[in-house]
């Protein structure tokens, strides 16, 4: 893709009032975005666009769309993902808004490894901190990806879990990657940038605007299988986050609490709604029987013989093991090598590395 072609496909991805499902149409017409750009504006009057739209075509913000990908460049871990790219993830593009476009930093491909969200309240007891962090490490521990949104609380402390097991962890921020927020979880960023993902569907200078979180919300909800609440007021944003899950057919889970405590009224609600009541990680396993029995399968063709790990692989396992090198190869260079899809690759790699077979080191995956 050239230079220009690129800008114009991302001056049309932030356009404000062009949905993703709109656009979609006006390329089943035959519209490139260099082509709608110059159409000008009785074009766009003819198209019945929404005046915000409008408005912002007649006043295109080439610096900003520049800044977009002087960011992209500045490093192989800074990616702009449109919503027809291979990388970005078919689960989220079922909802009803998805995103026309994503900014990533980390590893992409957890994008395609199976999520479980966790959110809760900025507040919450230390107690909603402590099964937090249970929930997080655990599941972390048995391959799930942990999603949330790097907000005080029980976000934070998600995340936090996740790492402690070595699992991975994606974090969906309400503002650009260039602006963390809150400041306190810089630290808590860099950490995942470690081993997992940020992600934001906003320009990486974004600053932290009341209406943008909300909004991100969706996406937490829409990269998962699934969305455990922990602690949660009535007017929660995590109520917000299930209420998008239970819309888009997500399962969602809920910690019940004392009925003293305020921050158990929103997942007693929940639970009312027909969230799942939740008690031990497998009340949580039992609902994901897809991954939970793919999973136990992986787990059961482990045999140790004198003292290793002897392991069954199928063609396809068999085939990316082999273009795996001993010395870290990228995740690029595995796809390009397999000729496999970037889900496929992501799925083995995970299957892989539970077999202990391969490991995730700096600069790619290693055979062990």
């Amino acid at each position: 893709m050239n230079h220009n072609t690129l800008k114009a496909r991302l001056a049309v991805a932030l356009a404000p009032g062009l949905s993703l499902r709109t656009w979609q149409g006006l390329t089943q017409k035959g519209f490139t975005a260099e082509e709608f750009i110059a159409g000008g504006a009785r074009l766009w009057q003819s198209l019945a666009l929404k005046p915000s739209t409008t408005d912002y075509l007649m006043t295109l913000p080439w610096a900003l769309i520049d800044e977009c990908l002087s960011w992209q460049d500045s490093s192989s871990h800074c990616q702009i993902c449109f919503a027809d790219d291979a990388l970005y993830p078919e689960l989220l593009k079922t909802i009803q808004a998805p995103p026309r476009l994503l900014f990533l930093q980390g590893r992409s491909e957890l994008l395609h490894r199976p999520q479980l969200a966790i959110v809760g309240s900025r507040n919450p007891t230390t107690i909603g901190c402590e099964w937090a962090r249970h929930f997080a490490r655990e599941l972390a521990a048995l391959g799930w990806v942990i999603t949330s949104g790097l907000a005080q609380g029980i976000d934070g402390v998600a995340h936090s879990g996740a790492l402690e097991s070595k699992g991975q962890t994606i974090a969906v921020l309400g503002t650009g990657l260039k602006r963390i927020y809150p400041k306190r979880h810089q630290r808590l960023s860099d950490d995942i940038l470690q081993t997992g993902l940020l992600v934001s569907e906003y320009p990486p200078s974004t600053p932290p605007l009341p209406q943008y979180f909300p909004a991100r919300n969706r996406i937490i909800s829409g990269l998962a299988v699934g969305v455990l609440v922990i602690e949660a007021t009535l007017q929660s944003g995590s109520l917000i986050t299930a209420r998008f899950a239970l819309n888009e057919g997500r399962q969602v889970y809920a910690l019940p609490g004392s009925l003293h405590n305020p921050l158990s009224r929103g997942c007693h609600f929940l639970i009312k709604e027909g969230a799942k009541l939740v008690e031990t990680v497998e009340d949580i396993l039992e609902e994901t029987t897809g991954f939970a029995a793919w999973y136990g399968s992986k787990i059961n063709q482990k045999k140790p013989v004198k003292g290793k790990k002897t392991v069954i692989l199928d063609e396809k396992e068999q085939k990316l093991l082999n273009n795996v090198d001993f010395s870290p190869t990228s995740f690029n260079a595995i796809l390009t090598r397999t000729g496999l899809t970037v889900t496929e690759v992501s799925v083995i790699l995970m299957a892989l590395e539970l077999k202990g077979l391969v490991r995730l080191q700096s600069g790619g995956y290693e055979r062990v």
